[in-house]
């Protein structure tokens, strides 16, 4: 390890010690301005060390800040007479340093301190958007995704990994079990694992060995649905499968009409092993599109998922005329569940 890792370490352990001199120089012109019959100097002055000092020292080091901002808030209190105005200023004090002990305390549980975390966690969350990014598509063809997450949260329990290879695309959308920031952080490192799975074997084992990798991770709520499609940018043949999600649809432009690709499916992923997944084949003409959608763009309460898959159709129905393009987005936004539930659709179409 270098001197300059070493440093590091051993300031990511206490904190910055500029923070820190600063933070305590702060402190002891406040105490020394008050002493010094200053009026224009307000107590609360304290309480603004003590947030800083929770949002920017490491727990044991803060400790002592805190100890040292009420020991000196403590002989202001007393300096300028205890009255009732200052000792609800002192109790506000004590308070905020709770609170700010709890906040710093939990970033150090996640070896992050100061404004770490939040950068960590923004950059978390764009990693997970940019592994569902859709590839730039081929002349002729068009694709569009949409994700919208419980409540506006900024983690989704919906994600989509993509892979193509030469004119093979893959896609892969999955619905962790939860929503919203409790499953932010099992959407992400699936979507790593999946996305490494996804194009590095054979379309047909795809589900079968993510089915084994949640397996393998022991979660007390560890399952999640997917659909699973495989295109042929060059012929238009797709391969679909599933996994305890909703059936894929599929738009001909010969009848004008939305189709549900109604087969066999394999249960949820994570659940049970030695068990398989049927696909569903067929050939995607000029035109026509393929549609994968979570249960949250269908789902209603107290109503049968196949109403909401009706009433879905509807809505694209009504849309075909305007093209393709906004429909995934317009789908999401329209659905009955609302901001309650994560929503995602990917629409692929041949033009």
């Amino acid at each position: 390890m270098t001197r300059l890792q070493r440093t590091r370490t051993r300031f990511g352990r206490w904190g910055s010690g500029s923070t820190f001199a600063l933070l305590v120089a702060v402190d002891l012109g406040l105490f020394w301005a008050m002493q010094a019959g200053d009026t224009w100097v307000p107590f609360s002055g304290y309480v603004l060390v003590a947030v800083l000092a929770g949002l920017f020292l490491a727990p044991r080091v803060l400790a002592f800040v805190d100890a040292l901002v009420l020991v000196t808030a403590a002989l202001t209190l007393v300096d300028r007479g205890a009255s009732a105005p200052y000792y609800g200023a002192y109790t506000v004090l004590v308070i905020v340093m709770v609170i700010m002990f709890w906040v710093a305390a939990s970033r150090a549980r996640l070896g992050v301190q100061g404004n770490l975390g939040e950068t960590m966690l923004v950059d978390l969350r764009d990693r997970l958007r940019t592994q569902g990014e859709l590839p730039a598509m081929p002349e002729g063809w068009g694709a569009e995704l949409s994700v919208l997450s419980a409540y506006g949260d900024s983690f989704s329990g919906d994600f989509l990994v993509t892979s193509k290879t030469d004119q093979i695309l893959e896609l892969a959308l999955v619905d962790v079990s939860g929503k919203g920031i409790a499953a932010g952080t099992r959407s992400l490192l699936l979507s790593g694992a999946f996305g490494g799975l996804l194009g590095s074997l054979p379309h047909e084992q795809f589900l079968a060995a993510a089915n084994s990798y949640l397996l393998r991770q022991h979660w007390d709520e560890g399952f999640a649905s997917a659909a699973h499609a495989w295109i042929n940018l060059a012929s238009g043949e797709y391969s679909l499968a599933s996994a305890g999600h909703p059936p894929a649809v599929r738009f001909s432009a010969g009848s004008g009409r939305w189709k549900v690709l109604e087969g066999d499916e394999g249960p949820v992923l994570g659940v049970t092993d030695e068990v398989g997944f049927p696909r569903v084949r067929g050939t995607l003409q000029r035109g026509d599109a393929l549609l994968l959608y979570t249960d949250g763009v269908i789902e209603v309460r107290n109503r049968d998922l196949r109403d909401g898959i009706d009433r879905m159709l509807g809505t694209a129905e009504q849309m075909i005329g305007r093209g393709f393009e906004g429909m995934a987005a317009k789908m999401c936004a329209a659905a009955r569940a609302g901001e309650t539930d994560d929503r995602a659709a990917v629409l692929v179409w041949r033009r």
